[in-house]
């Protein structure tokens, strides 16, 4: 390819804005920071409402999509086999949404909703066990992976049916939006959906590295330091920089399918060594807690907090709403990732194997390793929350794996773990930035382009990291991804429409009852006027002998 296959504009607005709002950052850290937090404040508390609309209309309309007519195109030519194995397919999509930040939140979140549980129960109580063993599989479960993957299916559409060599946002929208995508607005919509991605890789690293680096230390007695941290930052750019180089099949599925092995053992070991029966009836258990309240814990919220009498928790901002916001600002780069992967599929099992392989794999987490920590705080073989309270969640989930047998290889597995998890992540998002800044994608984005973005994706966090303003980028992404929201809705509205009519336009499709019965009368019709002018032909012949 030629460089003039980058697109500029998109490619220089997304470095403009990330530096527009990191330098003012680092340069003014508490005066950023406190702005930053109060734009969080008023989207979140304001705007809550919306973003749990969005998450349960996402839901209903990838349900009503996948068992729809639309579901049933495939994604390539009518021959076409699928590009990787359900296995592979499945590890990629994981690894691309998680990251690294399930073991830690899968390990350690239920501790914070057991403290500060929801609907205003009584902390510590029967009733906030229950909810803190069911809200983490919420929070992670089907409209995390709905919201996940609602842009995959216009972005699959057009680059696998419609054949367009581009993987952009902005051409996902072409269908609504028309030629307007070409100019200023598409790529607004682009940077935008950039910036989101680094900020969330931001946080994943601001979550992954300090509990890294605590294995690290639990295993070589090496002090925690900012250079510790540094370097576990850079040799996980240098294996996703390695991955994100040697491509989809070389570097990103071999790394996808090592991580999804390693997690399996993982979990496995949990699931034999610890409190099997427990860990089973309690995961079960909030299964049906959370089919029971579905729709409940999906739309609260604590409309009657500032009445006298009512106590305001702050939960659904804090937890239900944060979360939402987070999902939607990655959603475009997994759905991106999600599609490039989905060659040979029908949009139907793009849908269904996301939301499924995707909400199986948190719970598993959730419910073996989360579960593993609820149990040893509730018979006090080990008091999780006042060692996490005292020195931090990242020590508290090395503390729960030391409660396990061979618990030293325990920990070095987890770490690598963490460490090829953060990796994984960080690979998918790296080809998707690449794809994003160029105009055609025939197979591959450009391997300097690829490698570029790897070691950016690396490099805003180490600075803001040594300032100690990582958790404010995480923030002023998820602030500045607010408008994605709307494109969220236009992605879907695409999709209707390009794909219904290019349906209506195959041969293959059916029209509506009222349709058929007007053809089978006009062609009634024809063939009584045909017989009737044969019948005054003949007539006419007989006259004239």
């Amino acid at each position: 390819m030629k460089k003039s296959v980058i697109d500029w504009p998109t490619f220089i607005g997304a470095l403009v804005l990330i530096l527009g709002v990191s330098i003012p950052l680092i340069l003014f850290p508490e005066g950023g920071a406190k702005v930053v937090n109060i734009a969080n404040d008023f989207m979140t508390e304001n705007f809550g409402m919306l973003y749990l609309l969005v998450g349960l209309a996402a839901f209903a309309f990838l349900v009503f999509v996948a068992f729809s007519k639309n579901g049933q195109i495939k994604l390539g030519n009518a021959d076409e086999k699928k590009e990787f194995g359900t296995f592979s397919w499945a590890a990629m999509l994981f690894a691309a949404g998680i990251g690294s930040s399930i073991l830690y939140w899968g390990m350690i979140e239920w501790a914070y909703y057991y403290q500060g549980p929801p609907f205003g129960l009584e902390p510590k109580s029967n009733e906030a066990i229950q909810w803190a063993s069911s809200y983490g599989i919420f929070h992670w479960g089907p409209i995390a992976w709905a919201i996940y993957t609602l842009p995959a299916l216009p972005i699959a559409y057009f680059y696998y049916v419609r054949k367009k060599p581009v993987l952009k946002i902005s051409e996902a929208v072409r269908p609504v939006l028309g030629r307007l995508v070409d100019g200023p607005i598409g790529v607004i919509i682009d940077v935008l959906f950039m910036f989101g991605l680094l900020g969330g890789a931001g946080t994943t690293l601001a979550l992954g590295t300090p509990m890294i680096a605590e294995g690290v230390h639990d295993i070589t007695g090496i002090p925690i330091t900012l250079g510790l941290k540094t370097g576990v930052m850079l040799l996980c750019t240098i294996i996703f920089a390695i991955s994100a180089y040697s491509g989809l099949r070389r570097g990103i599925k071999i790394l996808s399918d090592v991580n999804l092995w390693l997690a399996i053992f993982v979990l496995g070991f949990i699931f034999i060594f610890g409190p099997t029966l427990f860990i089973s009836e309690t995961t079960i258990s909030s299964i049906g807690i959370i089919m029971d309240n579905f729709f409940r814990m999906a739309t609260w919220l604590e409309p009657f907090q500032n009445l006298a009498g009512f106590t305001e928790t702050g939960f659904p901002e804090a937890w239900t709403v944060f979360y939402w916001a987070w999902w939607v600002v990655y959603a475009p780069f997994v759905g991106l990732f999600v599609a490039r992967i989905s060659r040979g599929r029908t949009i139907r099992e793009m849908i269904l194997g996301t939301m499924i392989y995707g909400t199986i794999g948190c719970i598993l987490f959730f419910g073996i390793m989360g579960n593993f920590g609820l149990y040893l705080q509730l018979t006090g073989s080990f008091d999780v929350i006042s060692f996490m309270n005292e020195f931090g969640a990242p020590a508290a989930i090395i503390a729960i794996l030391h409660q396990l047998p061979m618990a030293n290889v325990m920990v070095a597995v987890f770490t690598v773990l963490a460490i090829i998890f953060l990796a994984t992540t960080f690979d998918s998002s790296s080809y998707i930035l690449a794809a994003v800044v160029q105009k055609e994608v025939q197979s591959e984005p450009l391997r300097w382009n690829r490698l570029f973005w790897a070691f950016t994706l690396c490099l805003l966090p180490l600075v803001l990291m040594y300032i100690g303003d990582l958790e404010t980028l995480q923030t002023a992404s998820i602030v500045a991804g607010f408008p994605v929201i709307f494109i969220m809705m236009l992605l879907a509205w695409s999709f209707m429409k390009a794909s219904n009519s290019d349906i209506k336009e195959s041969k293959g499709y059916e029209p509506p009852t009222i349709h058929i019965n007007r053809r089978e009368i006009l062609e009634r019709i024809r063939k009584r006027e045909k017989k009737r002018s044969a019948l005054e032909a003949m007539q006419d012949k007989n006259i004239d002998e």
